[in-house]
């Protein structure tokens, strides 16, 4: 049986997915990839992919970043990996991180994902990391209330964060579990609070040939099922001829909250099956029937990065 079965997206006003039975895992098998056909898909310069995360990169020999002096300065707060090809910076005590994912070619870095930079670092700033968790659930909760199973839950709102965005894996520390070369394990537990489930999830980040893998898993710890939909969120590159493709049956417009109102089909011109320039598209918005891989281009360097999930 498939452990999360998606029903309609976690962003709209109802979180509406089935329940992680307690104590078990909640894993991206076989089977879930089968039921999460049509969970959302956000690509423009961040994009929401289910885990593992798999980045797959080929280097036509320019480098995106030239600075290396600046990148290559070690925060104290960062740990790193590398398997030989690529290194990775994580930040586990900034809501368990990736810093930075780069290759190093003749003493230059090439950034696959947009680095943070050291004051990004120093002020925890989760938001302007290369990637971070999406746990328990991703995008937004319509003024950080809904029902499930006969329960009202209400998320703490602010003025800056009506909708309680991205769950709670960005905003807290978590743990080094287990740290190698070139993998290291994060832990995050949850205690219930306004969030009315315990529950643990962890991060498996690891180097493999130069690719980023990144495996996500929850456990409810609770005694009643829990709701749960998660992901991560990473951040590309961005330049005047980066160009996105990924074959994609639908979209959802959203509103000025960036809620989903409407299933609709992608418009000419921004529609990633037959790929679009960012340059050339201003919206913010989530596709549907995602068929692996996508591929982001930078055509000006020659590269091309290719992201899957399991």
């Amino acid at each position: 049986k498939s452990p999360c079965t998606m029903r309609r997206p976690i962003c709209s006003t109802t979180v509406a997915c089935s329940a992680v039975e307690p104590l078990e895992t909640a894993t991206a098998t076989r089977e879930v990839r089968a039921v999460l056909k049509d969970f959302l898909f956000f690509i423009l310069f961040i994009l929401y992919v289910l885990q593992p995360l798999r980045l797959e990169s080929r280097d036509g020999g320019m480098p995106m970043t030239k600075n290396s002096a600046v990148v290559a300065e070690q925060h104290p707060e960062l740990i790193s990996i590398s398997d030989g090809i690529a290194t990775a910076d994580i930040a586990p005590a900034t809501g368990g991180a990736v810093a930075s994912y780069r290759w190093w070619q003749n003493g230059s870095a090439v950034d696959w994902l947009r680095p943070a930079d050291q004051a990004a670092i120093g002020r925890r700033d989760a938001g302007a990391m290369a990637c971070f968790p999406l746990v328990p659930y991703s995008n937004r909760i319509r003024g950080g209330r809904f029902e499930f199973a006969g329960r009202t839950v209400e998320l703490p709102s602010r003025p800056e964060d009506p909708h309680h965005e991205h769950g709670h894996g960005w905003r807290r520390p978590w743990t080094v579990m287990r740290c190698e070369a070139g993998t290291i394990v994060l832990c995050y537990r949850h205690i219930a609070d306004s969030w009315p489930w315990s529950y643990e999830a962890r991060q498996v980040i690891s180097l493999i040939d130069g690719r980023l893998v990144i495996a996500i898993s929850v456990r409810n710890l609770s005694d009643t099922p829990m709701p749960a939909g998660f992901g991560l969120h990473p951040y590309f590159p961005s330049t005047p001829w980066t160009h996105v493709q990924a074959r994609v049956s639908g979209m959802w417009e959203t509103d000025a909250d960036v809620l989903p109102t409407r299933h609709v089909a992608p418009p000419a011109g921004a529609d990633p099956t037959t790929g679009f320039d960012v340059s050339e598209t201003d919206f913010d918005t989530v596709f549907t029937g995602w068929r692996r891989p996508a591929r982001i281009s930078w055509p000006e360097h020659g590269r091309e990065l290719d992201i899957e999930h399991e």
